[in-house]
């Protein structure tokens, strides 16, 4: 059953009602002491309201759950290291003495 929005026009009372798409619209505020006439407002369409605790099991988590897989994404990221080590190895390629050998010649 769709939601329709109302707005009384003499005191600007907002309220929703639940109707039928074959009931009559509502003419008067149900405002105590407000006769005023309503005129159904102009809607956004056929929507999905969402109300309630939640609708996936991710939504809306317990804070004691969120601290606790806080506390474990931050053991498992301290666990491992962020940089690989530096290699390590029996030559070293910054005195110039690898086993590439020096270009000479002329240009031809």
């Amino acid at each position: 059953m769709p939601t329709y929005d109302y707005e009384c026009q003499t005191c600007g009372h907002k309220f929703e009602a639940k109707q039928s798409m074959k009931d009559p619209h509502l003419t008067e505020c149900p405002q105590e002491g407000c006769p005023g006439p309503v005129k159904r407002k102009i809607g956004a369409g056929a929507g999905f309201i969402f109300k309630g605790n939640g609708f996936y099991i991710t939504d809306y988590r317990s804070d004691s759950y969120k601290a606790a897989a806080k506390k474990d994404s931050e053991s498992a990221s301290a666990s491992t290291p962020s940089t690989p080590p530096p290699a390590t190895s029996s030559s070293s390629s910054a005195s110039g003495t690898g086993s590439t050998p020096a270009k000479t010649g002329t240009a031809a």
